[in-house]
């Protein structure tokens, strides 16, 4: 895929990461770990990822006033003016309609993708591949694409969604695009397993595209009163303007995330299914399934551990830390800075939520 100035991307890095707890923090949450210790951040590859198919002027980072100095650590070449920091926790639909706003005034003409900062791609010429397909298809039609994988297991910790008829090869380009009928998040196990079986369902990757003005028509729609009151065909607006504006508004906005906002309520949503080595490494459950497993089926995360007749484990300790396990079967132990977590790993997702906010109300911010 050769680099496309009209193309440009849009990266969330605001999240708090909790389900990867003790080792996502909230003052360092997972997508700026170099978690698997290859020398770059989850941030950082990710950025990287994208500025080999698009200007690095074109890359845009959504995050909060709290991560804007890791940021800036770990992106040196990211533009400032890029950097877009929301002034208070809106969820991400209100960061992403800001940032689409300052790309239609710097070019009309643009296509945007959306993605999270801290997902696998393990195929990324597969992934490129996808993503020419899909600025084709987003470029010449008024459509939001999702772009989804086929599951491999009934994973409750991710979203599905329902495909629907497919689109003409002749406007995709390619016989991959469908309609969609429904998104469904985090279902139960049962259900998951029911979706993988019928075929009708795809995991959400959470990676979004679109062509910018359209793109903006959307946000308009979700956020009238507050959008409405922005003149966006005014070209000559300096950053400090916009800031102002947006610094006043931003708090007027409601706590919505993009899925619930504009997906799921919007007219023209279709899916690409694609096959490019996906994860949402955002879980214990998850990279367990995903990372080599040595003797035993255990998973061990860059970490030095003596391991004897245990199986099934995922296991992340420190720098500097040695761990000697017996006799353990289908756990997570992992450690970071003051908090050692071992429980069963399961559907580790919402139990791992609930011991972090049980911990914050007994023990305090700096556990968490």
């Amino acid at each position: 895929m050769k680099i496309d100035k009209e193309n440009y991307c849009i990266i969330l890095a605001g999240g708090k990461g909790k389900r990867l707890w003790p080792c996502s923090r909230n003052e360092k949450p997972k997508q700026f770990i170099d978690f698997f210790g290859v020398g770059r951040t989850q941030l950082q590859q990710t950025f990287d990822r994208f500025i080999k198919i698009l200007p690095k002027e074109n890359v845009f980072i959504c995050t909060n006033k709290e991560y804007a100095p890791i940021v800036r650590e770990q992106l040196p070449a990211l533009h400032e003016e890029n950097l877009m920091i929301e002034p208070v926790n809106r969820g991400t639909a209100p960061s992403v309609a800001w940032a689409t706003m300052r790309v239609c005034r710097r070019n009309p003409q643009a296509n945007i993708i959306v993605t999270p900062s801290d997902q696998l791609v393990l195929n990324e010429e597969a992934f490129y591949q996808n993503l020419e397909e899909s600025f084709y298809f987003v470029s010449r039609h008024d459509n939001l694409l999702v772009l989804g994988v086929q599951p491999s297991r009934p994973e409750p910790g991710y979203g599905y969604i329902q495909k629907g008829d497919f689109i003409q090869p002749e406007r995709a380009k390619v016989a991959k695009i469908c309609t969609v009928k429904s998104f469904v998040e985090k279902p139960e196990r049962d259900f998951a397993l029911m979706f993988m079986n019928s075929g009708e369902f795809l995991w959400n990757t959470g990676i979004i595209l679109s062509n910018a003005q359209y793109l903006n028509l959307c946000f308009r729609q979700l956020f009238p009163e507050v959008l409405n009151r922005f003149d966006n065909s005014r070209t000559d607006i300096t950053i400090e303007e916009e800031m102002a504006f947006v610094y006043e508004i931003y708090p007027s906005y409601p706590n919505l995330s993009i899925d619930q906002g504009v997906l799921e309520h919007g007219e023209n949503v279709c899916v690409m299914n694609c096959d490019f080595g996906w994860a949402d490494l955002g879980t214990w459950h998850a990279l367990y399934e995903y990372l080599s497993r040595g003797e035993g089926d255990n998973v061990i995360v860059d970490s030095e551990v003596m391991i004897e007749d245990s199986h099934n484990n995922v296991i992340k300790l420190p720098k500097g830390r040695l761990g000697v396990i017996n006799g353990l079967d289908g756990y997570i132990v992992a450690e970071n800075e003051n908090v050692l977590l071992i429980c069963k790993k399961g559907d580790s997702s919402a139990l791992v939520r609930k011991y972090v906010n049980e911990v914050q109300i007994k023990y305090g911010d700096e556990y968490v």
